[in-house]
């Protein structure tokens, strides 16, 4: 089982209906095309934390913000991960490495995707190059085949 763990801007992206047209295809719609994919496989599985969500909790309106976790929990595809002590003391861990350049949350989901072996999907390139150290991070798109 291929199991990814899509970072808040993948939702954001999804969500927000985030991208430029004029600059190629939109964001939006290539985390909805990763999350079909993702959805239509026998293989494959998204995973998400309370971080992700506390993270859409802060940026969409609250009807907004319901909505959308209703879908989340909505689709067996999409599974509630929870986030153990051991993960706080290596987010910590890993933010100090970081030179604090990376978000606690950010590290927190380095943490959760290490323990877990799952793949790290975000848009962040900062964060990819950063992740690597520790896990399989990738954009969206780099994963479709």
């Amino acid at each position: 089982m291929k199991k990814f763990y899509l970072d808040t801007c993948i939702w954001l992206n999804l969500f927000k209906k985030e991208g430029n047209e004029t600059k190629g295809k939109p964001y939006w719609e290539i985390a909805k095309e990763f999350i079909e994919n993702i959805i239509f496989s026998k293989e494959k599985e998204i995973f998400y934390s309370g971080f992700v969500l506390k993270e859409l909790m802060f940026i969409l309106e609250e009807e907004k913000f319901k909505e959308k976790i209703h879908f989340l929990r909505s689709d067996e595809k999409f599974i509630f991960v929870k986030a153990i002590n051991e993960d706080y003391l290596l987010a910590r861990k890993i933010e100090s490495e970081s030179g604090y350049r990376i978000s606690f949350y950010d590290c927190l989901h380095i943490a959760v995707c290490k323990r877990l072996n799952f793949v790290l999907v975000t848009r962040d390139q900062e964060l990819i190059n950063f992740a690597k150290k520790y896990i399989s991070a990738e954009k969206p798109e780099s994963l479709m085949s």
